[in-house]
């Protein structure tokens, strides 16, 4: 019997030393040195506005250096490209936006997919703004798609495919039905100069770029793809209260890991993440620039982004645009 005893015993531990060995070594010690972000945008963006922030807080916290690096291109599938085949042990971590969403079902040769990265936080989100030229005869939303019904008119935006893009496309042709012609410009900045010197009809970004010229009376917003109003401008009524309820686009700004990275290393993360977004500093920072912040557990973030690929499915594919 005390033979028996100790082979049972002899079993049970090596079940338990199994157990143990199977959990990474990098999840036991995490972080051990620098972590890398790489930025889906260029530099100025407001995903590497939001990156620099959160990775120069996420530094303090864990005593690690953040590196920022930004990886910009196809719209972000570059940087999300090289994130979704690096190591998956928590040290190189993508920072994008909404795009990654919205690529899934508009870029089908990426090379990539969404199961190849892991959400790890979704931190902040900001809504799509529509403004024109202070000029424009249009006097609110409502006058100007009166207006638009009778003529074609121009509108801007960061680029092609761009989640402001895709929203306005929906907007125009779903919602408001007119017809309205796309300027697409290399970014948010020499699309909002296009605007103030009057050169296209209106201008449709998201909010933190064109958050200086509304309040400076360079542009005028005329409607935010929101909910509610956002404290940043807070004179800009939302679509709804012009008439078009239940239209809501913007960006978001996230961050994700490669696929496999284990468990403890994505929750630890996502702590150490939500814990920075409820620093009075980084809030008043993000709010003063239109951002909306945002703080979910994994499981709650997981589930966001899957609703966000659906959401942006949808509105791509009743437009029928593809980057392709």
């Amino acid at each position: 019997m005390t033979a028996i005893r100790i082979k049972r015993a002899a079993i049970v531990l090596a079940a338990i030393a199994a157990m143990t060995l199977t959990q990474p070594a990098a999840a036991q010690t995490y972080p051990s040195q620098n972590i890398n972000f790489l930025v889906a945008f260029p530099a100025g963006g407001i995903a590497d506005v939001v990156a620099r922030l959160i990775g120069l807080k996420l530094s303090e916290r864990l005593r690690q250096t953040v590196v920022v690096e930004n990886r910009g291109g196809a719209g972000g599938n570059i940087a999300a490209k090289l994130v979704a085949g690096a190591a998956p042990d928590g040290y190189t971590i993508l920072a994008t936006t909404t795009g990654l969403a919205a690529n899934e079902t508009a870029s089908k040769n990426k090379g990539f997919s969404v199961n190849d990265l892991r959400p790890v936080a979704i931190v902040a989100m900001s809504p799509d703004v529509l403004a024109i030229n202070p000029k424009n005869p249009a006097k609110d939303l409502k006058e100007f798609i009166a207006n638009g019904k009778e003529k074609s008119f121009t509108y801007g935006s960061a680029g092609v495919g761009t989640g402001p893009h895709i929203g306005a496309e929906y907007f125009f042709r779903e919602v408001a039905k007119v017809k309205a012609v796309h300027v697409p410009f290399t970014g948010g900045a020499p699309a909002v100069q296009s605007a103030i010197g009057n050169h296209i009809d209106a201008l449709v970004l998201t909010l933190p770029t064109v958050v200086p010229p509304i309040n400076q009376g360079l542009l005028r917003g005329i409607g935010l793809a929101s909910p509610t109003r956002n404290s940043a401008v807070p004179n800009v009524p939302t679509y709804g209260e012009m008439g078009y309820p239940n239209v809501y686009s913007g960006s978001w700004v996230g961050f994700f890991a490669p696929a496999k990275t284990p468990d403890a290393v994505v929750v630890k993360l996502n702590g150490e993440i939500n814990q920075i977004m409820k620093d009075p500093a980084v809030l008043e920072k993000l709010k003063s620039i239109g951002f909306d912040p945002i703080v979910k557990t994994e499981p709650e973030v997981a589930a966001y982004f899957k609703d966000q690929v659906a959401t942006w499915a949808k509105m791509i594919n009743a437009i029928g645009f593809s980057a392709n």
